[in-house]
């Protein structure tokens, strides 16, 4: 049976609908930087999903090409995730998708190296003969954050997010959004087959303990 990160690191992907506090590893990922709305028909963040998918199955298919890498095992890929932020914004603004700026992404298994994804960006360039020169591998500290499952449309989240801020000034914490440290969303479903009151989404934001 593949191994199935969600299933296997159910701390941080599966949280119950309410907030808890977690201390999330760092990882590494297949990345795409961009701006703009991620409901652009033919958009930027559109073409970023479809570059990620390509890159994280290459290397998933290596075993059967000419490319073997040390210490590989079966898994499933991991699911999209995303980091967000606006300028002069703390938080998100959800009435203002244009001025999005993101970072798409896809969790590699830990056995992937730095160079295992260079081979992965030429096999795919040449395989499908497409430019992925914006496919960066991308490493990220998360640290200590506050995180909820939310179920339902997208533009529902601020609702979700009021709970996690409001449970974090009950108990110690204080919000520590910066340029490092980033509102952080992991989709649990395909938009494109359920409808949007059944989305499952991970909503995560840094924490850091109150000063006194």
């Amino acid at each position: 049976m593949s191994f199935d990160f969600k299933k296997e690191y159910k701390e941080f992907y599966m949280p119950k609908g309410k907030p808890n506090i977690v201390t999330v590893p760092t990882m590494n990922y297949i990345a795409v930087r961009g701006i703009g709305d991620p409901n652009d028909e033919g958009g930027e963040y559109k073409r970023a999903i479809g570059l990620l998918y390509s890159i994280a199955f290459t290397i998933k298919m290596s075993k059967k090409l000419d490319h073997q890498i040390d210490g590989f095992f079966d898994y499933v890929v991991p699911p999209l995730e995303g980091f967000w932020w606006q300028d002069g914004v703390i938080g998100i603004d959800y009435s203002n998708k244009a001025s999005f700026h993101w970072i798409s992404v896809i969790r590699l298994p830990d056995f992937v190296t730095r160079e295992d994804f260079e081979w992965a960006i030429k096999e795919a360039t040449l395989k499908k003969k497409q430019d992925f020169s914006k496919v960066e591998f991308f490493t990220y500290d998360e640290g200590l954050c506050v995180q909820c499952m939310h179920i339902g449309p997208f533009d529902d989240e601020p609702k979700t997010v009021q709970m996690m801020h409001d449970f974090i000034e009950k108990n110690g914490y204080e919000l520590n959004i910066t340029d490092k440290r980033l509102h952080h969303e992991i989709y649990l479903s395909d938009a494109r087959k359920i409808s949007p009151d059944r989305l499952k989404t991970v909503i995560r934001h840094p924490i850091k303990v109150k000063e006194q």
